[in-house]
């Protein structure tokens, strides 16, 4: 396939606008960009690389709003930072040495585990709001557990640092999306350095999607100040498994395409 022409180009654009508006608000862009990636014919490598590229685009957007806004003042997260931007190298050096076929096996299993992790789960707003951790603590356990998730994977990473804010520091949600945003940043750019290097990274079009993920966040990121995060979550939910089974399906090798079938054989 050519990733280059046109339609491909434009399906991409469309797609990064869209998850960096979701992600801004709840979290989980990376639900809609990977499996987007992936299914336009990228190696799992280069999707994950490319798509650090073009997500932090949209959580710098993002943050830049949440910043100037005075919701959250990134020099008091020094060490959530630190810890942040550590466990996101491990995670992303730790990837780039996996054979890119248990990779092709794992991440539709991982995406669809998300997914209905976020549809199971009890949304954020709804989490009792008690500090139950220090900052620091919350930093080593939190920021270098999710940031290394965030390296290794990605999708839904945003949403699991604002329950992480809200369960465990107490924060209210639109704080907890506003802190998030700055973790995220830290993960992506960490991430996306590690990628660099490894020469995984599309250049082309992990900068149309980026601009495309700025505009996105944005709006998302203005929606939030305004009116909360409320939104996105059932439609977030809904395209990542559409687009998953698209990927799954249209890759005869894949093992859960695999179980499936062998599965359906033995029902008939």
């Amino acid at each position: 396939m050519d990733l280059l022409t046109p339609e491909s180009l434009g399906i991409l654009f469309a797609v990064g606008l869209l998850a960096g508006f979701v992600d801004s608000i709840a979290g989980g862009g990376g639900l809609l960009t990977i499996p987007a990636l992936l299914a336009a014919g990228l190696s799992p490598a280069e999707a994950l690389a490319t798509g650090k590229l073009q997500s932090s685009f949209g959580s710098l957007s993002a943050t830049i709003k949440f910043v100037r806004r005075g919701e959250v003042h990134p020099a008091s997260m020094r060490t959530m930072i630190l810890c942040t931007f550590i466990g996101a190298g491990a995670g992303a050096t730790l990837v780039q040495m996996l054979d890119p076929s248990f990779l092709r096996d794992v991440i539709p299993i991982l995406l669809i585990g998300i997914a209905l992790y976020l549809l199971l789960s009890p949304k954020a707003g709804d989490v009792d709001a008690h500090q139950r951790i220090g900052e620091h603590a919350f930093a080593l356990s939190i920021g270098t557990g999710i940031g290394f998730y965030d390296g290794f994977f990605g999708p839904g990473t945003g949403t699991f640092f604002a329950i992480a804010f809200v369960s465990l520091l107490g924060y209210n949600l639109r704080k907890a999306t506003a802190h998030t945003k700055v973790l995220n940043l830290t993960s992506n750019l960490a991430s996306l350095l590690f990628f660099i290097a490894g020469g995984h990274v599309l250049w082309t079009i992990g900068l149309l999607m980026g601009v495309a993920q700025y505009i996105g966040a944005q709006a998302g990121a203005h929606m939030v100040i305004r009116n909360g995060a409320r939104v996105v979550r059932p439609m977030l939910v809904v395209a990542s498994i559409v687009i998953t089974a698209k990927l799954v399906w249209s890759d005869e090798h894949n093992i859960l395409r695999e179980l499936f079938t062998a599965a359906a054989a033995w029902i008939a």
